[in-house]
C-alpha cells in the first residue's frame, strides 16, 4: 500500500506559497484515488501557521522540521530535513512543488534514501492501481507518461499544473523531528535580498497579463528612423499601468550583448520561448513579434493570445493567435496607455 506525503517549505512569514497548495491538491487527489493515508511534512523556521492553515487536508499525520537554520534556502540544511522527513513518514510517494528551493535539493534527498525522482510533473493518477504521471521534456515541448516499481517516488510538481487546494484551517498536533545541524551544514550564510523596487519589477509570474516584446521594436519605423527611447517610455508606461508582466522574443534580448539597440530593462530572464520561458498567465499581447514557432511554443499556457503586428502574413495570422491587430504597435500602445490613464 502507497504512503503519500506532502512535503513544503514555508514562504516568508511561515505561510505556504500558491505552489505548495498546488502540490497539495495534487496529494490529497491522489491519496483519494489510491485509498492511500496522506502525511504532511513542513520545513522551515516556525511551521506551526503553515500547518494549521491546512488543517482541514485530512492528513493522518503531520511531520515538521522547523528552526532558525531551516528559514532561508541552503542546500546542506534543506537536503537533511527532506531526508528527515521522508524516513520519518515512511513515504513511498513524495509530492512536492517544482519551486526553486525544492529542485535544488530534491535530487540529494533521493540518492540519501535511495529512492527515484521526476522533475516537471504536469499530473499523479491512479491508474489500474498504479501511479502513472504526465512529466514535461525537452523544455515543455514534449509531455510523456510513465510510471515507476522503485520507492520512495519523489515527484516535483510543476507551478500551475493543477489547482490549489483550498480548505478551513485549524489547529493541529504537529511532530517534530529532530535534525542535527552541525557547523558543516552551515558554511553557507544568507546575507540578505536584493530585490528591485516594486515599479521596476517586470516579471510578476501571478499578473492576468502577459505583455511581450518583440525585437521590431528597435528598429527602423515608417519615419526611417530608430525609436528605442520613446518604446521604452510606452512599455514601462503600459507595465506601470496595466501591472503585466514582461516577456521578451530571443531577438531581442540577444540584442544587448550584440552592440545593437535594446531595451535597457530587458534580460535573458525575460525571454519567453523554446530556448526560454512557458509562462503561465490566463491572457498574453505579444508586440512587434512575427509569431514564429520557436517564440510560440512558450505561449502553449496562455489562455487567449492576442498579437500586434503590421504584416498580416506573419505567424501569429496562422492560426497562432486568437486576435491579430494588423497595426503599428507604437501608435496603438500609445493609445492604450492613454486609456488606462484616464480610468
Amino acid at each position: 500500500m502507497e504512503t503519500i506525503l506532502f512535503l513544503a517549505h514555508t514562504e516568508g512569514g511561515g505561510t505556504l506559497g500558491k505552489a505548495a497548495l498546488e502540490a497539495l491538491g495534487a496529494a490529497v487527489e491522489l491519496s483519494k484515488s489510491l485509498a492511500a493515508p496522506l502525511i504532511a511534512g513542513v520545513y522551515g523556521a516556525d511551521v506551526q501557521a503553515a500547518a494549521d492553515s491546512i488543517a482541514s487536508c485530512g492528513a493522518h499525520r503531520v511531520v515538521a522540521v522547523q528552526g532558525p537554520e531551516f528559514e532561508n534556502a541552503r542546500y546542506a540544511t534543506d537536503a537533511a530535513a527532506g531526508e528527515a522527513l521522508v524516513r520519518a513518514s515512511g513515504a513511498t510517494i513524495v509530492v512536492t512543488a517544482n519551486t526553486s528551493r525544492n529542485a535544488r535539493m530534491m535530487a540529494g534527498v533521493a540518492q540519501r534514501v535511495g529512492g527515484w525522482i521526476d522533475s516537471h510533473v504536469s499530473s499523479a493518477v491512479a491508474a489500474s492501481g498504479a501511479v502513472e504521471i504526465s512529466r514535461w521534456f525537452y523544455r515543455q515541448r514534449i509531455e510523456g507518461s510513465l510510471t515507476r516499481s522503485g520507492r520512495p517516488w519523489i515527484l516535483l510538481l510543476d507551478p500551475g499544473a493543477h489547482a490549489a487546494w483550498v480548505g478551513e484551517p485549524g489547529t493541529v498536533q504537529v511532530e517534530a523531528v529532530e535534525v542535527g545541524v552541525p557547523e558543516s551544514l552551515k558554511r553557507t550564510t544568507v546575507k540578505g535580498f536584493v530585490t528591485p523596487p516594486a515599479d521596476q519589477q517586470t516579471i510578476r509570474p501571478d499578473a492576468a497579463l502577459l505583455f511581450v516584446a518583440g525585437a521590431g521594436w528597435t528598429k527602423k519605423q515608417k519615419d526611417g528612423q530608430i525609436h528605442v527611447n520613446d518604446a521604452e517610455r510606452l512599455i514601462l508606461e503600459f507595465l506601470g499601468n496595466s501591472k503585466a508582466s514582461l516577456g521578451s522574443s530571443k531577438s531581442l534580448v540577444d540584442m544587448s550583448g550584440e552592440n545593437q539597440a535594446a531595451l535597457g530593462f530587458l534580460s535573458h530572464l525575460n525571454q519567453v520561448g523554446q530556448t526560454g520561458s512557458s509562462p503561465r498567465h490566463p491572457k498574453g499581447l505579444s508586440t512587434c513579434c512575427h509569431g514564429e514557432e520557436p517564440h510560440t511554443v512558450g505561449w502553449r499556457f496562455i489562455g487567449e493570445r492576442r498579437a500586434i503586428n503590421l504584416d498580416s502574413n506573419c505567424g501569429w495570422a496562422r492560426g497562432k493567435a486568437d486576435v491579430l491587430y494588423v497595426a503599428d504597435a507604437f501608435e496603438v500602445m500609445s493609445q492604450v496607455n492613454q486609456l488606462l490613464s484616464e480610468s
